[in-house]
């Protein structure tokens, strides 16, 4: 019956009688807390995700210990600092061959060897280039989608020359200065050729202007055959002030147009200190580059053929000027 403090278990026990305390409302503010986020299922060591993590983790350093082996590291990065990136078995073989700068080789995991792999990897050990195992994907973003099969390479930026440097390469050779400068001609297999002319018919460098001109990128260095190593390139703020400079030290200047007011082969200039100045196939000289030339000689040609390209003209006046300095 309610009210009934007779009955056995209802009445409490002296002493027991729980009275109010001070801050019970904070008892369970803890336990309103969050928290935090929820960790993702790769690092919950219950979940399916994390044991698939652990999996990845190791087989990656087990192929990592088997490339250290094999004397090729794992990863791939981006070129950086100006670098490019030559792709493919052909391209890459060769530009070992020519002796181009090499800072690494990538060469895919599991690729299916062959002849120009196996020289690759013997070519990239003797220069001492670091060898870089990577993914197919990571292939793919390196050389931007390219044809790569499996195998791409790395060229350092490209360390310019000065003129000063050009006429000081003549100075020790006890030679007159021999220099080519490239006017508006933006094709770099087009200066890859001039290279490969300048270093056959012993011209001191090259000179490019810094704008609207051809750098030297991996494509110069694989036309160049191996010339590039050997012929310095120079490059310098305004072609027409630079040549306007050299003529001041005793250089004369003489153009290849089209339009010219002597053939090649009559040319006064020829041993003396020379730069002869070759234009685009299009354009031909620039106008200021034109007015800076002491002479401009054309090369004669088939009324067939409207022009010549950079790189033939180029190794045709070396040829005339080499022939007119053994034969003085």
């Amino acid at each position: 019956m309610a009210g009934n403090s007779q009955r056995p278990g209802a009445k409490r026990k002296e002493g027991t009688k729980k009275g109010a305390q001070v801050g019970t409302g904070g008892h369970s503010r803890k336990a309103l807390q969050g928290k935090g986020p929820t960790p993702k299922a790769e690092d919950r060591t219950y979940h399916p995700a994390h044991k698939k993590k652990v999996a990845a983790e190791k087989r990656q350093a087990s192929q990592s210990a088997q490339g250290a082996r094999k004397g090729v590291a794992r990863g791939t990065r981006k070129a950086t600092g100006g670098a490019e990136v030559v792709a493919g078995r052909n391209a890459v073989l060769e530009a070992l061959r020519t002796q181009a700068p090499v800072t690494a080789v990538h060469i895919a995991d599991r690729i299916d060897h062959d002849d120009r792999t196996r020289e690759i990897l013997e070519l990239a050990s003797m220069r001492g280039a670091r060898l870089l195992e990577s993914s197919r994907g990571a292939l793919d973003q390196l050389t931007e989608g390219s044809v790569h099969q499996g195998v791409a390479l790395e060229v350092p930026p490209y360390e310019y020359a000065s003129v000063d440097d050009l006429l000081d390469a003549a100075a020790e050779a006890d030679e007159p200065p021999l220099i080519v400068a490239l006017d508006s001609v933006t094709d770099p297999r087009n200066l890859g050729a001039v290279l490969r002319s300048a270093g056959a018919f012993g011209a001191h460098g090259v000179l490019v202007p810094s704008r609207r001109s051809a750098s030297m990128t991996a494509s110069a260095w694989k036309v160049s055959a191996g010339a590039a190593a050997r012929v310095p390139v120079a490059k310098e703020t305004n072609l027409a002030r630079t040549l306007t400079e050299l003529k001041k030290s005793g250089v004369f200047v003489v153009g290849l147009d089209a339009g010219g007011d002597t053939a090649v082969r009559e040319l006064a200039f020829a041993t003396d200190p020379l730069v002869i100045v070759v234009g685009s196939e299009g354009k031909g000289l620039s106008r200021l580059v034109r007015e800076t030339c002491d002479a401009v000689a054309s090369i004669p040609i088939a009324s067939s053929v409207e022009s010549l390209n950079a790189g033939v003209a180029a190794g045709i006046a070396l040829y005339e000027v080499a022939q007119a300095r053994t034969s003085r």
